[in-house]
């Protein structure tokens, strides 16, 4: 196969994804607000959370995992706080139902903060963060997911790869957002060295006699990922279980009563109910700026992202040739017309 990836427009890429999940029995809009979020990461440099997750998503509608026409609703409301059920249907729309409540939640009490139950994979968290960070607001996204990680100090997969995310408005620009998986590695990530046949780094993965590895497969033949930063990064994800896991009532990952969906937690801060909005983002211009000039290789949070948007809105979205088969593969099986784009160099 031509390792070459292949180059396709926003639009395009976001109607190919479209149309696969609607041939799969996604209705329309369901499927527009996963397609959408989908490209939204491939957009931004994060293949592992783009059109490469379609297949996955099909084939979870096939085992019953996801139910396609679900639709999520706010099923409790206390004060600033809310619960959203995702109704074990597609993560994005009830992410995307959730960030909505946190915001008026926010305006109505300061903050909001709302936990989404029966949720199925949301994507990239950085995106909902991204979106409260747009309002004015202070964002903080975290989640738990199906049991891949060791904890430090083990080889059993016993946490999720747990995400977690932060935005901060600016006056100008890119919020200022990270979004990082607890595990060294997202999964998706590792996939894609897999799908591309190249070594994992060192301190990602261990095989499933416990011991350290650099091939991919070994975590795919029942190996386990290892949290980043040791004992911090296996801090935090402990931390994010009993959040994110077990205040949705999904469950921590490595115990029985999990249910195998992605317990998710939204907080929103309103900055005005704490200090002046205009000073409080003239603060965080000053200290970007200052951030800059501290060296010649730094940047702030978010802005990798954003320039990378910017040139692939522009020059296109590459889809690796792995990624590229697997969809044609879906497209044939489906009957989905598949997008007329030159050969790779062509």
């Amino acid at each position: 196969m031509n390792a070459t990836p292949r180059v396709l427009a926003a639009d395009q890429l976001r109607d190919l994804a479209h149309r696969l999940l609607t041939a799969a029995g996604v209705p329309t809009d369901l499927a527009a607000v996963v397609a959408e979020s989908l490209v939204e990461a491939d957009l931004a440099g994060h293949g592992s959370h783009g059109v490469r997750r379609v297949k996955w998503y099909l084939d979870r509608i096939g085992t019953g995992v996801i139910v396609p026409g679900a639709r999520p609703e706010v099923i409790s409301r206390r004060g600033a706080s809310a619960v959203v059920s995702g109704r074990r249907g597609f993560g994005q729309p009830a992410a995307r139902l959730a960030t909505e409540e946190a915001a008026g939640l926010a305006a109505a009490h300061g903050v909001g903060v709302v936990a989404i139950r029966e949720c199925g994979h949301i994507g990239r968290l950085g995106e909902y963060a991204q979106t409260l960070a747009g309002r004015g607001l202070i964002a903080q996204v975290v989640g738990n997911a199906d049991p891949t990680v060791a904890p430090y100090g083990g080889y059993r997969r016993m946490l999720g790869t747990n995400p977690m995310a932060w935005a901060v408005p600016r006056a100008h620009g890119a919020a200022v957002v990270m979004d990082w998986a607890t595990a060294a590695m997202a999964e998706g990530k590792l996939g894609l060295l897999l799908a591309a046949g190249q070594p994992a780094p060192e301190g990602v993965l261990v095989d499933p006699a416990g011991r350290h590895s650099t091939d991919p497969a070994d975590f795919y033949r029942g190996g386990a990922l290892l949290p980043f930063g040791g004992h911090k990064g296996y801090g935090l994800s402990v931390l994010i279980e009993l959040v994110g896991g077990l205040l949705t009532g999904t469950g921590a990952a490595g115990s029985p009563e999990y249910d195998g969906t992605f317990g998710t937690v939204i907080t929103a801060l309103d900055v005005t109910a704490f200090v002046p909005l205009d000073g409080y983002l003239a603060g965080v211009e000053s200290f970007c700026r200052a951030l800059r000039a501290s060296g010649p290789d730094v940047v702030v949070p978010g802005e990798p992202e954003a320039a990378t948007r910017a040139e692939r809105l522009e020059k296109g979205v590459p889809v690796p040739a792995a990624v590229w088969a697997e969809l044609a593969e879906l497209a044939d099986r489906l009957g989905v017309p598949w997008p007329d784009t030159p050969p790779p160099g062509g």
